[in-house]
């Protein structure tokens, strides 16, 4: 395999990380209204790591990628990581 072939299948592993961690981001105001004491690249970048963390999990536990679990558990982790980053047990 060449090397953009192995860019192009790691980019497409991790699209959907890539796609929910800035919808949590826009989104995550609304669920949890005030303001957030991280700025937002670093939000951006904690969840896109934790997006694939979870992808790269559901890999291995699965050893398919792109199961409905994944994708359910990637939508759960990233969600709690907002709440906790606005602090929403505090509301």
């Amino acid at each position: 395999m060449s090397l953009p072939q192995i860019l192009e299948h790691l980019l497409n592993f991790l699209a959907p990380a890539f796609w929910m961690a800035p919808g949590m981001l826009l989104l995550g105001r609304f669920v949890v209204p005030g303001p957030c004491r991280m700025a937002w690249p670093g939000r951006l970048a904690l969840h896109l790591a934790a997006g694939a963390g979870v992808l790269l999990a559901g890999l291995v536990l699965t050893g398919h990628d792109g199961r409905m679990l994944t994708w359910v558990a990637l939508v759960l982790v990233l969600a709690t990581s907002e709440w906790l980053l606005r602090r929403g047990w505090r509301r």
